[in-house]
């Protein structure tokens, strides 16, 4: 079985510094091929700690640049840049959360009022469709909180073509159960198997393509879907906004807010003493579901990790914040420390963002300003997360190179 990672920054360090010279060639032939869990997938591993931000993509990209330079190391390269993407797709569209949550709700409601339906569900979440591939990467999802990236296409693919349940429903279950459960990458990702990313493409897992990057693990056959259709009428909606750069110099009057979507605080505003530093757990915002007690659990332990990183007079949290109603426990230590305004790094779209509105309002009524601060790796490449990937990595490529050059200067 597959052990959990340890959700602190020192460990996400030595596993990036072990795993750079694979990072060339040996990813780019073996990234694709999932061995199982314990089996030595040739991948990185880093996505749970990049996840939370306990490791920077910036980071990432720099180390393999030095390591191997851009044009040995593209692949992976390319792969980090996926999150960005991902991350400043969904912020340009933010309909596609609310849509998310509201196909989420439009499916749990229809599938809870079924004998058959709510039975079909259980047996997909819980591992005992019949269908061997699919239940053993249901089971390990469960168990290790992880999956290997073709695993969860193939996943995706046979839960909504195979077995012909909503998409929302296993982004959920995804989102829940990941480590590593973005709510952009998730989204994004199933709405892609699904055929709503890219119109006219969807994805179909194919039994020759799981034996052979399964290698021979699993052995499909016409169990399952032969064909995917993809749904008419998909159109991209406007584009919105990135937000704008803020410069700001952290002062007396000035608290930290940490949450799980950036641990790493003190590389965005380096040498600062903060007279209250929070931290606060969103973890169950994710889901009107329960949340795997591992995904808790590792995003509860990386807050605190930031927490303890942190430069502070007093710290407070992990901390839970509640609907609206009754009292807050953060604008209760803001307002005991004579805090004027809370910063944190910036929160992008997804369930944190969503729970973060009743704090602002409370902090509000408290004569508390909230302000996010986003990093700089965003404002330079969420601009050109408007159609699909490898336009988006066109204008990449020119900011990973400038990278590449000025370390060599």
């Amino acid at each position: 079985m597959r052990v959990t990672p340890q959700p602190d920054r020192e460990t996400a360090l030595a596993r990036l510094a072990a795993f750079l010279p694979h990072a060339g060639e040996d990813y780019e032939r073996w990234r694709n091929h999932d061995f199982g869990p314990g089996g030595g997938n040739r991948v990185s591993g880093l996505s749970p700690w990049l996840r939370h931000r306990l490791i920077g993509e910036d980071e990432v990209v720099d180390a393999v640049l030095r390591h191997h330079g851009l044009a040995a190391a593209e692949k992976f390269i390319q792969e980090v840049c996926w999150r960005t993407y991902w991350k400043g797709f969904l912020e340009r569209r933010p309909v596609h959360w609310r849509e998310y949550r509201d196909h989420l709700a439009t499916g749990r409601a229809r599938f809870c009022r079924g004998r058959d339906s709510r039975a079909a569900l259980e047996a997909a979440t819980t591992g005992r469709t019949g269908i061997d591939c699919f239940d053993a990467w249901a089971r390990e999802l469960c168990e290790t909180g992880y999956l290997h990236n073709h695993a969860r296409m193939w996943f995706a693919s046979i839960w909504v073509f195979t077995l012909e349940l909503p998409w929302a429903l296993g982004a959920d279950f995804f989102l829940r159960h990941l480590l590593d459960g973005d709510p952009a990458s998730n989204t994004l990702s199933w709405r892609w198997v699904a055929g709503l990313h890219t119109p006219g493409k969807t994805y179909l897992a194919r039994p020759r393509n799981i034996r052979k990057y399964s290698n021979d693990r699993f052995t499909p056959g016409p169990e399952l879907a032969s064909e995917a259709p993809a749904p008419e009428g998909i159109e991209r909606p406007p584009l919105g906004p990135v937000p704008a750069p803020v410069e700001l110099t952290p002062g007396p009057g000035d608290a930290l807010l940490i949450t799980e979507e950036d641990l790493t605080p003190e590389r965005l505003f380096p040498a600062v003493q903060w007279p209250l530093a929070v931290a606060l757990q969103t973890t169950d915002w994710r889901s009107d579901a329960p949340v795997s007690d591992q995904v808790r659990g590792f995003a509860n332990a990386a807050l605190a990790d930031a927490l303890q990183r942190t430069h502070a007079e007093q710290r407070l949290g992990p901390v839970r914040e509640g609907d609206g109603v009754g009292d807050s426990p953060i604008v209760e230590a803001c307002t005991h420390a004579g805090i004027r305004r809370l910063i944190t790094p910036y929160v992008p779209n997804g369930p944190t963002a969503d729970g973060l509105e009743p704090l602002r309002a409370r902090l509000q009524a408290a004569d508390i300003e909230l302000v996010g601060v986003p990093r700089y790796w965003d404002l330079d490449h969420w601009p050109a997360a408007t159609h699909g990937f490898f336009r988006f990595w066109k204008a990449a490529r020119p900011l990973i190179e400038a990278r590449q050059a000025a370390a060599a200067e």
